[in-house]
């Protein structure tokens, strides 16, 4: 494929930065600085998606990817796998290049990676999705995830202010109740962009949801708190007091968070604001957390996924932060 033609297959597949802005989307503006970090997280996405879109191969993707700024390299990452997974499903295509990615630099933004997958799945006919067999399978959820931030994200009415839940999905080796939860999860790290990372709205958002759904929602914004920022000391305080009896499930998000960011070496300070507050400790040390509670597969019939998530909650709550 020639420069010029990829070129254009970028100019054609990438969405325009403007579909990120604050404006464009509708989202609460708290204050300018916050502003500035949502729509450059958005830029960042797209830039990655770019590369990805018109790279001759992986690696030079990637070496792209590597001069970008540590904060918001991750999400660039994310954009990628997005990219290379839409570009995989096009007619004529090797259909390989999101699994190099995978197994290349992406490797150590899985998490993210992951995320961006389900974020094509979002905009590509089922037909056309990966197959995720061969992806690993406590990991693997983290499509789900995507999939429901970009549902939240680019459907904000329909998902977040008259709280639809997604009917149509199955997993492999999973009962329907948890796919729901894990969708819900990406949801929640949205309701942190919905919010303008005003911790105060993101409470009023989630409320909105039947009860049943906070658990999961809390979770997903903790997370979103910790890995992508916008809060002070004080409101990152408020959101943990506000949080009450879901404060393992923001611990858990944030431990989550940690981890992400801690194997790809994009640990910045904001990070350790949150992991501080919400975990009680340092990002490596929740990181940690996460790899110690993580499960080798599911038992009787609960996910691996579920059965982590729940160890890491707990594991806050053995040690008194909750």
């Amino acid at each position: 494929m020639s420069s010029t033609w990829r070129a254009l297959v970028r100019r054609a597949l990438t969405p325009s930065f403007t579909q990120t802005t604050m404006a464009k989307r509708g989202f609460h503006i708290k204050n300018e600085s916050s502003k500035e970090l949502l729509e450059t997280v958005g830029v960042s996405f797209l830039t990655g998606y770019g590369y990805a879109a018109e790279a001759k191969s992986t690696s030079t993707a990637e070496e792209r990817l590597e001069d970008l700024p540590t904060r918001f390299r991750g999400f660039a990452y994310e954009g990628a796998a997005m990219g290379f997974t839409v570009v995989d499903a096009l007619p004529f295509t090797s259909g390989r290049r999101v699994t190099e990615f995978l197994r290349g630099r992406g490797e150590d933004h899985i998490y993210m990676a992951y995320i961006g997958v389900g974020w094509a799945m979002a905009r590509l006919p089922r037909f056309r999705w990966p197959r995720i067999e061969s992806l690993d399978p406590t990991l693997r959820w983290f499509l789900l995830d995507g999939y429901g931030f970009h549902q939240a994200y680019f459907h904000t009415d329909r998902y977040v202010h008259e709280q639809y839940e997604d009917p149509g999905f199955t997993w492999p080796d999973a009962p329907a109740s948890y796919v729901g939860r894990v969708l819900d999860q990406g949801i929640g790290r949205a309701l942190w962009f919905v919010a303008g990372t005003d911790p105060e709205l993101t409470r009023t958002l989630i409320e909105k949801f039947t009860e049943r759904r906070h658990a999961d929602l809390y979770s997903g914004a903790g997370l979103a708190a910790t890995y992508a920022g916008g809060a002070d000391p004080r409101e990152l305080r408020v959101f943990w007091d506000q949080a009450g009896q879901y404060r393992p499930q923001v611990a858990q998000g944030s431990a989550f968070a940690a981890e992400a960011r801690v194997r790809a070496g994009l640990v910045v300070p904001h990070t350790g604001l949150a992991t501080e507050l919400f975990c009680g400790m340092s990002p490596h040390e929740a990181s940690q957390v996460c790899l110690r509670t993580r499960p080798e597969h599911g038992e009787d019939g609960v996910p691996g996924h579920a059965i982590w998530r729940q160890r890491i909650a707990d594991e806050f709550v053995s040690l008194g932060r909750c």
